[in-house]
C-alpha cells in the first residue's frame, strides 16, 4: 500500500511539471513578439527550480528538458518546429540546459540539506526528552517502553528488547506492539544471545551474521553490557541508513543507562534493607537477649532454690520466690507480646476491630496491669464529668496504654506521683500521662518512637525500645497521634489523642472489621 502511494506521489511530480509548462507557454506565446528570447528562457528557468525544491533532481531534469523543449517549439525561429534556423541557439541551450541543471542541483541539495537539519533536530529533541524522562523513571518496564516508542517513531521498524535473568539467560523483556510473531522464536533469542556475550552488533549489515533479517545492538556501558535491542529489518530494502544508525547507537547507549541506573538504584535498596536488616536482627538480639536474660535467671534461681531446699524456706520466703518467678515470667510475657505486635504492625498483619470504647473502662484495665509493678508510685486518674467514647480496638488501645503507663511509671523514682489526665479537645480525645522521672533533651521526643531507640539518660534502665514504636503504631491505625515533651519542673509528657466518632463521620455504633483472630498477642 505505501510503496503504490509513493508511485502516485512520483507520478503526480511529473504531471505537475507538465501543466506547469503547458500553461506557463499558452501564457507567454501571446507575447513572443514583446518579449525577448532571453527573457522568455529565464522565465523558463522558474519550473526548473520550483521542481527541484519541491520534488527533487529527477522531477527538475525532467522540467528542464521540457522547458528547452518548448521554449524551442514556441518561441525559435522556425517556430512550431523543432528545427534551428541558426546553429548559434544551440550553444544557447546548451548553456541553458548547465544552467539549469545547476541551479536544481544546487536547489535539491539546499531541500536535502534542509530535510537532513529536521531530521538530526527531531532526533535530538527525542533524545533530550527520553533522557530527561530516563532521569525520573524508576520502573525498568516503563524505560523499555519508552524506548521502543521512540525507535518506533523514527526508524520505523519493531523491535524487541532482550535482557538476561537471574542466570544470566537471556529472556524477551519487552516488544513493540506488533501483529506479527517476530522477537518470540528462537532464532531471535540465539541471535540476541550471541551479540548479548560478545558485546558487538550481530544481524543485518554487521561482520556476525550479515544475511539474516533482524539487526541486533547490544545495550552497554564502558563496563558491562546490559541487554540487546533486536530490530526486525526484513520489511526495509536498504537497511538502516548512516544517520538512523547513529540514532540507535544513542538510543542503544541511553537505553544501557537508564537501565544501568535502574540496577544500580535496585542493588542499592537491598543493600539498605540488608544493613537495615542485619543491624535489626543485631538490636533485636542485644535487647531481646538482655530482656530475656535477667528474668530467666530470676526464675531459674528461684525455680532451683524450691526445688534443692524446700526444707529450709519459710512460707514467707516461698511466697518471696513464687512472687520473683511470677514477675520474670510477666515481665517475658510482656517482652514477647512487644515483639509479636511490632512484627505485625511491620508487615500490615495488625487490623482493627472497630467497636465503641469507654476511656473509663480502659484506664481501669490498665491500672489493673500495672499494679503488679507499680510499687509505691502513685497513679492519679482526672476524667471529665462525662468523657466521650471513641471508637476503636479496645484490646490495642489497653496495649497501647499499658506501655505508655508501664514507660511512666519504669522511668520515674519509687514514691513520685504518675499523673493521667483525659480531656476534649478540638473533635479529639486526649490522654495526657505525667511522670517525674528524670526527662531528656527536647531532640530526643522525636526520637524516642522510633524501633530500638534507647536515650542516652535511660540506657541504665533495661528495656527494648520497642514500646513507644508499638504506642505510636497503634494509635496511627486509630488515626490519632502520640507525642512526647518535657514537663517541668522534672519528668515527661506522653499526649495521645485519638479522634472523637464525629470526626470520622460516624454516627452509629460500628461493625467489626478485619480477619484476624480475637487474640492480638
Amino acid at each position: 500500500m505505501r510503496k503504490r502511494q509513493d508511485i502516485w506521489m512520483t507520478w503526480r511530480s511529473y504531471i505537475s511539471i507538465t501543466l506547469l509548462i503547458v500553461l506557463m507557454t499558452a501564457a507567454l506565446q501571446p507575447l513572443g513578439l514583446a518579449l525577448d528570447l532571453v527573457n522568455i528562457a529565464l522565465i523558463y528557468l522558474f519550473p526548473v527550480l520550483l521542481s527541484a525544491v519541491l520534488w527533487g533532481i529527477r522531477p527538475a531534469i525532467f522540467a528542464t528538458v521540457l522547458a528547452v523543449l518548448a521554449f524551442d517549439f514556441y518561441f525559435v525561429p522556425p517556430l512550431l518546429s523543432f528545427t534551428i534556423a541558426d546553429l548559434r541557439y544551440l550553444v544557447s541551450f546548451g548553456v541553458y540546459l548547465a544552467v539549469a541543471w545547476l541551479i536544481s542541483n544546487l536547489a535539491a541539495r539546499l531541500k536535502q540539506q534542509l530535510v537532513y537539519a529536521k531530521k538530526r533536530e527531531a532526533h535530538t529533541a527525542a533524545l533530550y526528552e527520553l533522557s530527561r524522562q530516563m532521569s525520573a523513571i524508576t520502573d525498568i518496564h516503563v524505560l523499555l517502553e519508552n524506548v521502543s516508542r521512540q525507535i518506533s517513531q523514527f526508524i520505523g521498524t519493531e523491535n524487541a528488547i532482550f535482557l538476561p535473568d537471574d542466570r544470566n539467560r537471556l529472556v524477551l523483556i519487552h516488544r513493540s506492539a506488533t501483529s506479527s510473531d517476530w522477537g518470540l522464536g528462537e532464532s531471535e533469542r540465539v541471535i540476541a544471545k550471541l551479540a548479548f556475550d560478545h558485546g558487538e552488533p550481530a544481524g543485518y549489515g554487521s561482520r556476525t551474521l550479515r544475511d539474516t533479517p533482524g539487526y541486533y545492538l547490544p545495550l552497554r556501558t564502558e563496563d558491562r553490557v546490559f541487554g540487546v535491542l533486536a530490530l526486525n529489518l526484513k520489511e526495509r530494502s536498504i537497511g538502516l541508513t548512516a544517520e538512523q544508525q547513529r540514532l540507535l547507537e544513542a538510543l542503544g547507549g541511553l537505553a544501557a543507562s537508564g537501565i544501568a541506573r535502574v540496577k544500580l538504584a535496585e542493588e542499592a535498596k537491598i543493600a539498605h534493607l540488608m544493613a537495615e536488616s542485619e543491624r535489626l536482627r543485631t538490636a533485636i538480639l542485644d535487647s531481646v537477649s538482655h530482656e530475656l536474660r535477667t528474668p530467666l535467671a530470676a526464675i531459674i534461681g528461684s525455680a532451683t532454690g524450691l526445688i534443692q531446699g524446700d526444707h529450709l524456706f519459710t512460707s514467707e520466703d516461698r511466697m518471696e520466690l513464687l512472687v520473683t518467678i511470677r514477675d520474670g515470667a510477666l515481665r517475658m510475657n510482656r517482652l514477647v507480646i512487644n515483639l509479636l505486635s511490632m512484627v505485625r504492625l511491620e508487615s500490615g498483619m495488625l487490623s482493627l476491630r472497630k467497636n465503641w470504647c469507654d476511656v473509663e473502662d480502659l484506664i481501669g484495665v490498665v491500672l489493673a496491669q500495672v499494679k503488679e509493678f507499680q510499687e509505691h508510685r502513685e497513679l492519679k486518674v482526672r476524667l471529665p464529668d462525662s468523657a466521650p467514647m471513641v471508637v476503636g480496638d479496645e484490646v490495642l488501645l489497653e496495649q497501647m496504654l499499658v506501655n505508655v503507663v508501664g514507660n511512666a511509671i519504669k522511668y520515674s523514682p519509687d514514691y513520685s506521683e504518675i499523673d493521667i489526665a483525659v480531656s476534649t479537645e478540638e473533635g479529639s480525645l486526649v490522654i495526657a500521662v505525667s511522670d517525674q522521672g528524670t526527662g531528656l533533651a527536647d531532640e530526643e521526643y522525636e526520637r524516642i518512637f522510633e524501633k530500638f531507640y534507647r536515650a542516652d539518660a535511660t540506657k541504665q534502665i533495661t528495656g527494648t525500645g520497642l514500646g513507644l514504636a508499638i504506642c505510636k503504631g497503634i494509635v496511627e491505625l486509630h488515626n490519632g497521634t502520640i507525642s512526647g515533651k518535657r514537663r517541668e519542673p522534672q519528668g515527661s509528657v506522653m499526649t495521645i489523642a485519638l479522634p472523637l466518632p464525629e470526626q470520622n463521620g460516624l454516627h452509629a455504633i460500628p461493625t467489626e472489621t478485619g480477619t484476624e483472630s480475637d487474640d492480638h498477642g
